[in-house]
């Protein structure tokens, strides 16, 4: 890479030569994303309101930590998302709604995707099938480019959390000026 060409690579969170000091989220970090039922949750926190690199498009690059929480296992890792992918999460919330409330769905296909898409990172994949059919959602925190571990978690979580999760990505928006 030239001088006159910028590096618009986003730093490897897990990789302590590209700057990455506050890794890990202050305990007021805003949470954009806790799913949770009495047992165990998965929860998403921004390691900070600054992003931690802006390409010259203007495309900002956060750091987060996702964590599982259960009797089982408790665990964490570096995941990051564009500001993009912000409008991202709120889409996949649309679609599950969507997917989830439709009585022609068939309760043995379950809707899936996958937050964030950037691909840089651990990211999360989501399963959730009609609630009469009962089963649990289901959410992966997948760290297949670093550790390759996968951690599956259900959750039997009641109706609220969609409007919930609307809430928590609204103040997140508003505190990161997106």
């Amino acid at each position: 890479m030239d001088a006159e060409t910028p590096d618009t690579t986003p730093p490897d969170p897990a990789n302590p030569e590209t700057g990455t000091s506050g890794r890990t989220p202050p305990p007021d970090a805003l949470e954009l994303i806790h799913l949770a039922d009495v047992v165990q949750s998965v929860s998403v926190r921004l390691t900070s309101t600054a992003p931690a690199v802006v390409n010259p498009r203007g495309l900002k690059y956060y750091y987060a930590v996702a964590t599982v929480t259960s009797g089982f296992l408790s665990g964490s890792t570096h995941l990051g998302f564009t500001s993009d992918e912000l409008a991202d999460w709120g889409r996949l919330l649309d679609a599950m709604d969507e997917a989830v409330d439709d009585p022609a769905a068939d309760p043995d296909e379950p809707f899936t995707a996958d937050w964030p898409l950037s691909g840089g990172s651990a990211h999360l994949r989501f399963f959730a099938r009609r609630p009469y059919a009962g089963h649990p959602y289901v959410v992966e925190v997948r760290d297949e480019s670093g550790t390759g571990i996968v951690v599956s978690v259900p959750l039997d979580m009641d109706y609220g959390w969609r409007a919930d999760a609307r809430r928590r990505l609204a103040a997140v928006r508003a505190a990161l000026g997106e």
